[in-house]
């Protein structure tokens, strides 16, 4: 079975270390925020200006003044902070966020990920993206395997606008946890109930397959 958006939001959230910065993209990746392993401490940065992300409010505790960068509602981790965009991205530009996630339309097995249009649809623009994939080292993108139509994301060579090069080194779908090194993805975890065969179908870019694949583990 292919994981849902909350089970990947859970996977992204064990590669969370006790002390991180993260950015959250908009989508699947906000969804983290509501999974944040028991015992450690992280600082969720939205790029709109907001350092200390909580989970998405419940009715009572919603207020229509906090959203995000994706413009919902959220709420407010003790010791966050608030600040104007500008300080938001001298934050990004400067390497001081630990981990990105972001959500993608394609990733090629060069590292390159397209993930801000496709050409002759209405876009409202880039966002931050661009400034996320070329002021962070460390990324994890979140995104379906294939299209609705079964063409794989996970490319020799993207064909869609880049929003930055050789930048990506693991990548999360409902699918598959991969890892991009030397001109490759590799193999790392399978989601529970979904075959190597089907993922080695999928897969465009070239393919490394280790003689086992676990599979993926979750909270119960």
């Amino acid at each position: 079975m292919a994981l849902s958006r909350e089970q990947l939001a859970q996977r992204v959230a064990q590669e969370l270390q006790d002390g991180f910065y993260v950015n959250l993209g908009i989508g699947i990746p906000t969804l983290v925020a509501n999974y944040v392993p028991e015992g450690i401490e992280v600082m969720l940065q939205s790029e709109n200006g907001l350092l200390g992300m909580g989970q998405f409010p419940t009715d009572e505790e919603v207020d229509a003044d906090l959203i995000n960068a994706g413009k919902q509602t959220v709420t407010m981790a003790t010791g966050a902070s608030l600040f104007d965009s500008a300080e938001s991205f001298a934050m990004i530009r400067g390497g001081h966020v630990d981990l990105t996630v972001l959500g993608a339309f394609e990733v090629d097995c060069q590292g390159n990920i397209a993930s801000y249009m496709i050409p002759g649809k209405l876009i409202k623009g880039m966002g931050g993206a661009m400034d996320l994939v070329a002021g962070a080292d460390n990324i994890i993108v979140t995104m379906t395997h294939a299209s609705k139509h079964g063409e794989s994301k996970l490319l020799a060579e993207c064909t869609l606008p880049l929003t930055g090069k050789g930048c990506i080194k693991k990548v999360l779908t409902d699918l598959a946890f991969l890892e991009i090194k030397e001109g490759k993805f590799h193999l790392l975890e399978r989601a529970p109930g979904v075959s190597v065969e089907e993922i080695v179908k999928l897969t465009a870019g070239e393919l490394v397959v280790p003689n086992h694949v676990p599979e993926m583990k979750f909270p119960t």
